[in-house]
């Protein structure tokens, strides 16, 4: 038996790389062929192709080849193989039919026929029959049919040679083990792990892709932890050839092992993470790989890796992923590339290579692979200086000759809306400012311009319904984008674009990067920064410019709190009016200190100005009858949960807690300014008149003239304390506090986070 035909079956587009492959594992007379590549050889080549390809799906013994223009044709030929030489009558066999334009079109049927001639071969031979097993038989056999013509094949392999042995878990899309491999090898990770680089998926989901890239570094087998082969009960198997295999095998993996380079993966889902470690372990890795629960910003090469591979295959709106998020992962995705793997490659497995133009890298190759049926890209990437776009991330802006009928129309509006707007804007000395906002529903965006030292546009993309085609919608906005240049004549780098929406699980995209560049924006003759790039706001909440102006009104003489501060601009109009004293209370200290650098930068400084880094609504339970203000403004989140906050935060639920608690720490006669971006909120106003507050609605009076055209944008309630009330007594309104609490830790199973709302 050494001078056998056999033939390596492998997924689409991969025919070469396999027969490259083999012949690189010793069996030279590989050749490509259709759907795969087929070898001569011993059977111990057939062997080693079972245990050590990567690529292959199966390694298939053809026994016989003979026309089949009909079922009969294919029964009598199959009848006259010699299966008594293959297999027992106690052993089980199961028939997988392959066709491809062949002559008989119904496979099911054919492999009625071929089963139905199995068992009458045998009963001619023996007098009985041998039984079916569909699951792991001891015998696979594999028909392929081709126009009018059969091979009829042991299957070696018994199942796919992708089940390594090692996934029991997979996230909701795991890539096949081989198509992981073909991935690792065509960005070439064979030569870099040899060279000593590092790996990272940190999209890694089920660890598919951190596993395979272990073994090739590691130079294991991919079938060393496999249970079960087609040969194994067949009784032309060599047991001695195989458990020499096996045993050379071992001892590579032994040295590999010792040589290992860094490996890791981490995604957000926990989960995906859980079953990625339980995977690792099942394939022999514990302790080689490493697996951690980590947002993509925070993603980081190993300590000492100056250069590897970084591989990935992020949602592509096919299977994984609401495609509305999807550019703004992709953008996410080539900020950390560029800003944390420089010197590394990567490789990026994609079905819509469109997504992937937000990374702002030149392509350096690119490969056509399959995962299932979809027709998927392989991009391979420099992530160096030379191979980085100039221009900005993100959806590019489409030319002007490329663009639609409808590009004029938004055009249009665009130029309206500005004329419309300049009067106004210049006499109220406004520099930043909504021009457009969702005006046409073809064109779904918020365009807000700001004026510094250059003109900078922040264009945010709602998210679009499930009926609207995502890639008709992605060339609207690259439309959009090439407009908005146009119009407004600025370079692409002083557009800055993000995707609206509501944020899911821990608010992965909260923080978008990590630029730090921050901006200046004058405002009432006040300063503030901005930033376009690092998160989904810029700091400067737009739509709440009157109310802002408000509190400068309302602020003289006062003792003014901010609460939900974020940064801190309410804090800097309360001191521009001349409160004595103003408090700004925020859980988070990077917001804490970008409103201290706010106050600072308007010349609000010394200690009648505080800060403090607390959860609100923590803070007001501990300060209560213990601090008292004239003035307070209370924006809360509309919905919020976070690691320092027990439960969560509902302000359509809890506002009258909420309020009451502010407004206890009311002087008589004090002023609350409420407000809210929930559109559907109801004030329980017969709640509040009951706790002997008076309510006044303010907002007609605080919608800004360029957020006119949505009145809902925001609500606001001015909220009056008694000139003499009696303060209500520690115990009546803890209660009531202790209830929306309750309330809170009762709803703690919810994780969406609402997007920050600021001041």
């Amino acid at each position: 038996m050494n001078d056998l035909e056999f033939f390596a079956s492998a997924p689409k587009n991969l025919e070469a790389l396999l027969a490259e492959e083999l012949r690189v594992l010793g069996i030279g007379s590989a050749i490509e062929g259709r759907g795969g590549a087929g070898f001569r050889g011993a059977l111990g080549d057939a062997y080693r192709a079972c245990l050590w390809s990567r690529l292959a799906n199966r390694i298939l013994l053809p026994l016989a080849r003979f026309p089949a223009p009909t079922p009969e044709a294919l029964y009598e030929g199959v009848r006259d193989i010699p299966w008594h030489e293959h297999f027992d009558l106690d052993q089980t066999f199961a028939v997988d039919i392959t066709a491809a334009q062949a002559a008989i079109t119904h496979s099911h049927f054919a492999a009625l026929k071929v089963k139905d001639a199995i068992v009458d071969h045998f009963r001619e031979h023996t007098g009985e029959r041998p039984s079916v097993q569909t699951e792991r038989p001891d015998l696979q056999i594999n028909v392929y049919l081709r126009r009018d013509e059969a091979v009829v094949n042991i299957d070696l392999s018994g199942e796919s040679l992708h089940r390594r042995g090692y996934r029991l878990a997979g996230a909701a899309a795991p890539l096949k083990e081989n198509l992981a491999a073909a991935i690792l090898l065509r960005a070439g990770w064979d030569g870099i792990a040899r060279a000593g680089g590092a790996f990272m998926d940190p999209l890694c989901g089920s660890g598919t892709l951190v596993i395979e890239a272990a073994l090739i570094a590691a130079d294991i087998a991919p079938g060393l932890r496999r249970e079960y082969w087609g040969f194994q009960a067949w009784r032309r198997h060599d047991a001695a050839v195989w458990s020499n295999l096996l045993k050379e095998a071992a001892d590579r993996r032994a040295r590999g092992l010792a040589g290992l380079p860094p490996i890791h993966g981490s995604d957000l889902d926990a989960r995906a993470v859980r079953d990625a470690r339980a995977n690792v372990e099942r394939a022999g890795l514990g302790g080689y790989v490493h697996i951690e629960n980590r947002a993509l910003p925070d993603c980081t090469p190993a300590a000492g890796s100056v250069t590897g591979l970084l591989a990935t295959n992020p949602p592509y709106g096919q299977r994984l992923g609401d495609a509305a998020e999807l550019p703004a992962l992709y953008t996410l995705l080539g900020r950390v590339m560029k800003e944390r793997f420089q010197g590394w490659r990567a490789a990026v497995l994609t079905a819509d290579p469109e997504l992937c133009r937000g990374f702002g890298l030149r392509v350096r190759r690119m490969h056509t692979l399959f995962n299932g049926a979809i027709e998927c890209r392989l991009m391979h990437y420099e992530l160096t200086p030379e191979w980085f776009h100039a221009e900005r991330q993100g959806p590019r802006p489409l030319p002007a000759a490329e663009r639609g009928e409808g590009a004029q129309m938004f055009a249009n509006r665009l130029i309206k809306n500005r004329r419309h707007l300049r009067t106004w804007l210049k006499r109220e000395d406004i520099h930043a400012y909504r021009l457009y906002d969702a005006d046409l529903p073809e064109y779904a965006l918020a365009v807000d311009v700001y004026q510094g030292e250059k003109l900078w546009v922040h264009a945010q993309e709602y998210r679009a319904p499930a009926t609207i085609d995502e890639r008709k919608a992605r060339l609207r906005l690259r439309e959009a984008l090439g407009v908005i240049v146009d119009v407004l004549e600025i370079p692409e780098e002083q557009l800055f674009f993000k995707v609206r929406q509501r944020q899911k699980g821990t608010a992965q995209y909260e923080k978008l990067a990590e630029k730090r560049a921050f901006h200046e924006i004058r405002e009432g003759g006040l300063r503030f920064l901005v930033n376009f790039e690092d998160y989904l706001d810029t700091g400067l909440f737009l739509d709440h410019r009157p109310t802002r102006a408000l509190i400068r009104q309302l602020a003289a003489g006062r003792r003014f709190l901010n609460l939900f501060a974020y940064t801190g601009t309410a804090s800097v109009y309360a001191a521009a009016g001349g409160a004595t004293s103003t408090v700004t209370v925020d859980m988070s200290n990077t917001y804490l200190d970008w409103a201290r650098r706010n106050m600072m930068l308007n010349s609000f400084t010394g200690a009648a100005h505080e800060f403090i880094q607390a959860d609100c609504l923590e803070w007001l339970e501990r300060t209560a009858g213990n601090r008292h203000f004239d003035l307070i403004f209370l924006d809360p989140p509309s919905f919020s949960t976070s690691k320092r906050m027990e439960g969560t935060l509902d302000v359509q639920r809890d506002h009258v807690a909420l309020i009451e608690s502010a407004a206890s720490l009311l002087d008589n006669g004090g002023l609350l300014i409420f407000s809210t971006n929930l559109r559907r909120f109801r004030l329980d106003t017969d709640a509040l008149v009951a706790l002997g507050l008076a309510t006044e609605d303010l907002a007609r009076i605080t919608l800004p003239k360029d957020f006119a055209r949505d009145a809902r944008i925001h609500q606001c309630w001015k909220i009056t304390a008694p000139e003499h009330r009696p303060r209500p007594d520690a115990g009546v309104r803890e209660s009531a506090w202790d209830t929306a609490a309750r309330n809170r830790r009762g709803a703690a199973t919810s994780t969406r986070p609402a997007a920050r709302r600021g001041k």
